[in-house]
């Protein structure tokens, strides 16, 4: 369950869900629509959406809710943060996992982002295979390896996702994957 709110079943009767749960999934649902639709994910969803899960814990959990919202805000950009850094990753993508956070509370997020990272690397491969792509993912991961070993942990312009000529994922579909199977286990 999410922090501080209170279930869906007191106000619908059904035991399985919360408020903030089903907001939650709703809004990583619009934002994997607009992602496979635009390969972009609007602030009006992720800023908007952190912004409304911490009113609405808030509102219904007093501060200490707040705060666990806040805290799973920072916990969902600081999981992606580093990919994002690296030029793996878009903002909208950073910002969703964060929005998602926001509504679910820190552990939560925390597992979102682990099963959407697991998600993701299936969705790369699958997309690399059906794209013929796949030999040189292999490959441009080598040499991002060896560039690190050589340089540090920085971004390899040819690489990142501003300049390769690669397919490229709509990331929300994983995170959705995260929040689906999150919200399934816990």
């Amino acid at each position: 369950m999410a922090v501080g709110e209170r279930h869906w079943s007191q106000a619908y009767g059904d035991e399985s869900m919360s408020v903030a749960q089903v907001i939650c999934l709703a809004l990583a649902a619009v934002a994997c629509g607009w992602d496979l639709r635009t390969r972009r994910i609007p602030q009006i969803l992720t800023l908007g959406g952190a912004l409304a899960a911490f009113v609405y814990h808030v509102t219904t959990g007093g501060w200490n809710a707040g705060l666990a919202s806040a805290t799973g805000w920072a916990v969902g950009i600081a999981i992606f943060f580093l990919p994002f850094a690296l030029g793996g990753l878009g903002a909208g993508d950073v910002k969703l996992l964060g929005a998602i956070g926001a509504w679910l509370g820190p552990m939560n997020a925390l597992w979102v982002g682990l099963y959407a990272g697991a998600a993701g690397g299936v969705l790369a491969i699958f997309v690399a295979l059906t794209k013929g792509y796949l030999i040189q993912a292999v490959g441009n991961v080598g040499v991002m390896l060896a560039y690190w070993r050589l340089n540090g942990v920085r971004p390899l312009p040819e690489i990142t996702l501003e300049h390769s000529r690669g397919p490229r994922l709509a990331y929300a579909v994983p995170i959705l994957a995260g929040t689906l199977v999150t919200l399934w286990l816990r």
